[in-house]
C-alpha cells in the first residue's frame, strides 16, 4: 500500500462488523485500513452467547424473512469455519402454562423449513422422562423438544476475519484510536493515535466506515463531529459462568416468565454458561459489570427449571456490556424488523460516511456485503460479492469434517496430548501447521507456561494474531483464563513483557517475573474476570 496515496476505505472498529467489512473490501481489491482502539473483539463481539442461530424470538414475532436470512448465514458460516462453528442439539422443555405443545412443534418445524435442508437434524419431540436431557430438570417438565443450531467461538471469528483481510492486503491497527476525522477535498483526513504513545498518523481515505458498535453515536459526535443518523438504543446483556451443572452435552433454551429466552450451555468442559438478561441500558457503554441483581435474576430464572437450584455464590465469572440497536429500523438503509441499520451519508461532493448500527454475529457477513454494495457507487470498484463461497483462515478442512481432521492431526503428531491436539484443532484448524511448524516432540513447543499453554502458541498469537496482553491470549484468542492458575498468568505476563521491553528471554522464565512487574502495563479497561463486554447474541 503506497503511503502517499489515499486508501479506499478506513474502518473504525475491530469487532465482527468492522473486520467483516474489511475482509470483504480487501477481497474486492480495495485498499483498507482498520483501526481498533483496544484489542480485536475486546468488547461486544467477544461477549455474546456464542450462538449462530436464526432467532426463535424473531420467529415468535413472525419475522420470517429475518429468520430465514439468518439461517442461511448459519449454513454459510458452518461451511466457512467448521473448526470454530459446529452444530449443537438444543433442548426446549415444554411449559404447559406458556404455549401448547402442538404450537411449539409447528414453530420448530417452520424453523427447520426456513433453514432449508442441510446437514443439521430436524426438530423432534422428546420424552424427558427417558432422555438424558431430562435428568437435570424438574419432574414437571416431562416433555420437550430438540432442535439444531450452532455454536461459535465469537472472538476467534473476529480474529479470522481480520486475518483474512490482512492476507488480502488490509492493514489492521489494534490499540490505535481514531482521534479525529474531517472531510476535505472529497477525502477523509483522519488522525490515528497509538495508545502506547508515539506520533499520531494522518491518513487520507476515500470513504469512512463507523463500525464502533455501542460507541457509534459517540464517535459521530466526538471524533467527526457529525449528527447521529438516528436514535440508538443500548441493550445490556449479562452472562454468568458456574461449575458444570450436568453431564450431557446438550444446551437448554428456557423461556422465562417475561417472554425472554435464556440459554444454559456446557462451556469449556468444566463449566456452564448462562445468559442473557437483555435490558435497555441508559448509561455509558464503558466498563460495565454484571450487577448482583442481574446475577440473581439469572440464577432464579434458570432454577425454575432445574432440580438443583443455581446460587449466586456459585458464579466463577461473569461478563456484561452493551450492544447498539436502532430505535427505529425502518427508513434509509434499513428494513422494518431489522436490528441492524446501515446509514450512508453522501453529501454532494463529500467523501462517503457509512455508519453501522446494530448487527449480529450470525449475519455479519451479509451485513458486510450490504455495506460494500452501498459504497460501490462512490468507490467504483468492479468485483462483486465473493465471501459466500469462501472459507475463513483454517476453515478449509477436508470435506469440512472436523473429526476427520482431528484424527489426521493426531496420527501425524502422536506426541501431542489428546486434549491439546483437540484445542489446537478447534482454535486454528488447518493453520495449526503454522503454529507447530517443524515440532516433532512436545519439548519443541518451547517454554511450558502452565495448563497446556506453551511459548510456541503465545509467540504465534503475538506474531500472527495481534495478541499483546495476557487477557488477549487467555480470554479472546482462547478461553484458558477460566482454567489457569495465577502463577501461569504471572509467567505469561512476564513472557509478553519481555517482548515489550526487548529483553532477552532466559531459559527459565520464572527468573524474570520482576520484569513483568516493572514493565509498563498495557492500558486495559479492567480485568476480564471482573467485567467484560457487551452481549451480541
Amino acid at each position: 500500500m503506497n503511503a502517499s496515496e489515499p486508501v479506499d476505505l478506513l474502518i473504525v472498529g475491530g469487532g465482527v462488523n468492522g473486520t467483516g467489512i474489511a475482509r470483504d473490501a480487501a477481497g474486492r481489491g480495495l485498499s483498507v485500513v482498520l483501526c481498533e482502539q483496544d484489542d480485536l473483539a475486546q468488547h461486544t463481539s467477544s461477549a455474546s452467547s456464542k450462538l449462530v442461530h436464526g432467532g426463535l424470538e424473531a420467529l415468535a414475532r413472525h419475522e420470517f424473512r429475518r429468520v430465514r436470512a439468518a439461517l442461511q448465514e448459519r449454513a454459510l458460516l458452518l461451511r466457512a469455519a467448521p473448526h470454530i462453528v459446529w452444530p449443537l442439539r438444543f433442548v426446549l422443555p415444554h411449559d404447559r402454562r406458556r404455549r401448547s405443545a402442538w404450537l411449539t412443534r409447528l414453530g420448530l418445524l417452520l424453523y427447520d423449513q426456513l433453514g432449508g435442508r442441510g446437514a443439521l437434524p430436524a426438530a423432534r419431540m422428546l420424552d424427558l422422562a427417558q432422555d438424558p436431557a431430562g435428568a437435570p430438570l424438574r419432574p414437571e417438565f416431562g416433555r420437550g423438544f430438540a432442535y439444531a443450531d450452532c455454536w461459535v467461538d465469537d472472538a476467534r471469528l473476529v480474529v479470522l476475519n481480520a486475518l483474512d483481510a490482512a492476507e488480502r492486503g488490509a492493514e489492521i491497527l489494534t490499540r490505535t484510536r481514531c482521534t479525529l476525522a474531517r472531510r476535505a477535498n472529497a477525502l477523509w483526513y483522519a488522525e490515528l493515535t497509538p495508545r502506547a504513545g508515539g506520533p499520531a498518523r494522518t491518513l487520507r481515505a476515500r470513504a469512512l466506515v463507523n463500525a464502533t458498535g455501542p460507541w457509534v453515536a459517540r464517535f459521530l459526535a466526538e471524533q467527526l463531529p457529525a449528527p447521529a443518523p438516528r436514535a440508538v438504543r443500548l441493550i445490556k446483556g449479562v452472562h454468568i459462568v458456574v461449575p458444570r451443572l450436568y453431564d450431557h452435552p446438550d444446551p437448554y433454551v428456557l423461556p422465562d416468565e417475561d417472554g425472554r429466552l435464556l440459554f444454559v450451555m456446557p462451556y469449556e468442559q468444566s463449566f456452564t454458561l448462562i445468559g442473557t438478561t437483555a435490558e435497555d441500558h441508559d448509561g455509558e457503554p464503558d466498563a460495565l459489570v454484571a450487577s448482583d441483581i442481574e446475577i440473581l435474576y439469572l440464577c432464579r430464572a434458570v432454577s425454575r427449571y432445574l432440580r438443583q437450584p443455581v446460587r449466586s455464590d456459585q458464579v466463577v465469572w461473569s461478563y456484561a456490556g452493551v450492544r447498539s440497536r436502532p430505535e427505529d429500523a425502518g427508513g434509509k438503509g434499513g428494513r422494518a424488523g431489522d436490528d441492524e441499520v446501515l446509514e450512508l451519508d453522501t453529501r454532494a461532493g463529500d467523501a462517503p460516511l457509512l455508519s453501522v448500527c446494530g448487527g449480529r454475529i450470525t449475519t455479519h457477513r451479509a451485513l458486510a456485503e450490504r455495506a460494500l454494495a452501498m459504497l460501490q457507487p462512490a468507490l467504483g470498484f468492479e468485483r462483486g460479492a465473493w465471501t459466500a463461497g469462501a472459507t475463513l483462515p483454517g476453515g478449509d478442512l477436508p470435506a469440512g469434517d472436523f473429526d476427520r481432521f482431528l484424527r489426521a492431526l493426531q496420527d501425524e503428531r502422536p506426541w501431542l496430548p489428546a486434549a491439546l491436539a483437540r484445542r489446537y484443532a478447534r482454535a486454528y484448524g488447518t493453520r495449526v501447521e503454522r503454529l507447530l511448524e517443524s515440532a516433532g516432540r512436545l519439548e519443541d513447543l518451547g517454554e511450558p507456561l502452565g495448563e497446556g499453554l506453551y511459548a510456541a502458541e503465545v509467540d504465534y498469537l503475538v506474531r500472527e494474531e495481534w495478541a499483546q496482553t495476557e487477557e488477549d491470549v487467555l480470554f479472546r484468542r482462547s478461553k484458558l483464563g477460566l482454567h489457569v492458575a495465577d502463577q501461569t498468568r504471572q509467567w505469561l505476563a512476564a513472557w509478553l513483557a519481555r517482548d515489550r521491553t526487548g529483553a532477552a528471554r532466559s531459559p527459565d522464565l520464572r527468573e524474570g517475573l520482576e520484569i513483568a512487574s516493572s514493565a509498563p502495563a498495557p492500558q486495559e479497561v479492567a480485568p476480564v474476570a471482573q467485567q467484560d463486554r457487551a452481549s451480541d447474541s
